[in-house]
């Protein structure tokens, strides 16, 4: 290069007025009018005018005439005052009049256009990923994110934790989702997992006395993706010995308030509320509750289980429950067209209908008022906190999907309301999750969370008696309706952990196998420890104030796990498979790859 860059294009401001720079960058625009040619070169801390003037610099206003968008360029010039202001700019008080300039790289159209409000599709910003990465808004969302990773870095340091890193190539263990395998060449038949998370080698680093363990670490789950989820994610994983919940929450409210004070400049008040998994079910309908809006659940079943309104009577007569929402003050912006796409938008969730009760200056509108005598109207007006300009919603079914439905519904509703708003962050932590949950599908008690977590110690004796009712020593926080980190005290005995198993249905033989090493470890003095892991994506698409993860990470696959850019996942050629003893049973060459050497499986 014979310019070399000596400053960045979104620095300079009017106190450099009068200095020689040279600036390196991308030409964003470039404006011929005839004896001046305006250009903005953006570089990834801004954009800022260039005028090239054929009375200063012939030599580099006719370089100018060849320059296309994108092309790579180093200018050489003085900074003056602008004679006509950009505000939308900051640095639209000042502009360069070139002196010399070095054509670095030239450029072909872009197939997209580098600027934030283009209409391109999602696929082929992936597929030109490194032009989509050029935008302002993706830039200052990885900066963010750097930012995020950071500050956590610096003060989990500064809290005595030390950063340990945990292997990539890992062992399969059941529960959870599904495993990423890679396929071993020395071990012929044998497999590795990818991590879902560090969550046993993070104990075993307790087992080992570390104490205290963080990780901001890639994970891996072959699941079913969605707007918040991706098949390799980072954790900011965290671990520590001789600890209750308590000190685990804590720590970890002084990290999220040093987050948002430092990435947002935005203050998170202490402590930060907490509910139990039980409250939040009954008031929200959800584990992982908005709380930047009302529209809370109320229960009327007792107001109602002797009405005369059958579809809710026996809903209550089996076992089930009557719930509503009151969408209080909205009553009027909802027609009864409005109401029926509601009512079709909860039948995603299981429900079979929706009934509605609007109160009005002129009284009560509603299908189902005839079947309530007065005083149960009044009743019910009253449990739900009626006025004039409210819209009453109820849901009659049994109680997961009562919750279901009416959680998502209110949140649905607070969408097409304009209510959530991105710059309110509203955080609570979620505490005494169930340990177990039934699967139907497996026919057997499942770990809400993982099998590593403590059942809350006066549960521990009903554990193999009563399932359901135990509470987990877990607690999840959650920020605008996303659960952004999850953790739990974990079992540290062999034990009760074999309790743990036993309650799960694993046989000893299954057990051995898979958690041996795990439950072997726990002979040898392993402390109390517990911790958390967030998922650095997901908080980041919220400080981001972002719709999905995607727009978060540099290089994201998109919903069906592929990544346009690169064209992965792609096929294996022969000579591969041959190597790792793997016969391809479908896709393409499966007729022709070798039948595995070391195991027909």
């Amino acid at each position: 290069m014979r310019l070399k860059r000596t400053c960045m294009c979104g620095t300079l401001s009017k106190k450099n007025i009068g200095d020689e720079v040279m600036l390196s960058g991308w030409v964003q625009r470039r404006r011929d009018l005839g004896g001046l040619i305006f250009v903005d070169l953006r570089d990834i801390t801004g954009i800022i005018q260039i005028v090239f003037d054929n009375n200063i610099s012939q030599t580099a206003f006719k370089d100018a005439e060849q320059l296309g968008s994108e092309y790579v360029i180093t200018v050489k010039g003085k900074v003056y005052e602008r004679q006509s202001i950009n505000p939308n700019m900051p640095t639209g008080q000042i502009e360069v009049f070139a002196e010399d300039m070095e054509i670095l790289n030239q450029s072909e159209t872009p197939p997209i256009y580098i600027k934030d409000d283009d209409d391109v599709s999602e696929n082929l910003r992936l597929k030109y990923r490194y032009l989509d990465l050029r935008k302002p808004a993706m830039q200052g969302n990885l900066i963010l994110r750097h930012k995020t990773a950071q500050v956590t870095r610096n003060f989990l340091s500064g809290e005595g934790f030390l950063e340990v890193e945990t292997p990539m190539l890992t062992k399969t263990t059941p529960e959870g989702a599904r495993d990423y395998l890679v396929p071993s060449r020395v071990n012929p038949g044998k497999f590795y997992a990818l991590p879902q998370s560090p969550q046993l080698f993070k104990q075993l680093l307790m087992v080992s006395g570390m104490e205290k363990y963080f990780q901001i670490v890639r994970c891996f789950r072959d699941e079913d993706l969605r707007a918040d989820r991706q098949p390799e994610f980072t954790q900011i994983d965290c671990e520590m010995s001789f600890v209750d919940i308590d000190d685990i929450i804590e720590i970890n409210e002084r990290l999220l308030q040093k987050i948002f004070k430092e990435v947002l400049n935005i203050d998170i008040p202490l402590p930060i509320d907490r509910i139990t998994y039980k409250e939040a079910m009954e008031r929200f309908g959800s584990d992982k509750p908005d709380t930047r809006f009302g529209f809370e659940l109320i229960d009327v079943g007792e107001t109602v289980k002797n009405c005369g309104f059958r579809i809710f009577t026996s809903a209550i007569e089996n076992g089930g429950a009557v719930k509503a929402i009151n969408v209080k003050g909205y009553g009027d912006q909802f027609s009864r067209k409005d109401i029926t796409k509601l009512e079709d938008y909860i039948k995603d969730y299981r429900a079979k209908g929706l009934a509605w009760i609007k109160i009005t200056e002129q009284g009560v509108t509603s299908p189902i008022a005839k079947f309530f005598t007065e005083e149960e109207m009044e009743a019910i007006l009253k449990v739900t906190h009626a006025a004039s300009g409210d819209l009453i919603l109820f849901v009659a079914d049994k109680t997961q999907v009562v919750y279901d439905s009416l959680g998502h519904l209110r949140i649905e509703i607070a969408k097409r309301l304009n209510l959530l708003n991105k710059d309110e962050f509203k955080l609570i932590w979620v505490t005494e999750f169930p340990l177990f949950e039934y699967d139907d599908e497996e026919g057997r008690y499942v770990a809400k969370h993982h099998p590593f977590t403590s059942p809350v110690d006066e549960d521990i004796e009903i554990m193999e008696s009563d399932p359901e009712k135990v509470r987990a020593k877990a607690y999840d926080i959650v920020l605008n309706g996303y659960e952004i980190g999850g953790g739990s005290i974990r079992i540290h005995t062999p034990e009760l952990q074999q309790k743990m198993f036993k309650v799960l249905g694993f046989g000893e033989e299954e057990v051995r196998e898979k958690f041996g090493f795990l439950l072997d470890a726990f002979k040898y003095g392993t402390p109390p420890h517990g911790g958390i892991a967030y998922g650095l994506d997901r908080l980041v698409m919220i400080l981001a104030k972002e719709d999905n993860i995607r727009q978060v990470i540099a290089f994201p696959k998109t919903q069906n796990a592929t990544c346009p850019l690169t064209d992965a996942p792609t096929f294996a050629d022969k000579k591969q498979l041959d190597e790792l003893n793997i016969t391809v049973t479908s896709g393409r060459g499966a007729e022709t790859v070798a039948h595995s050497k070391g195991n027909e499986k």
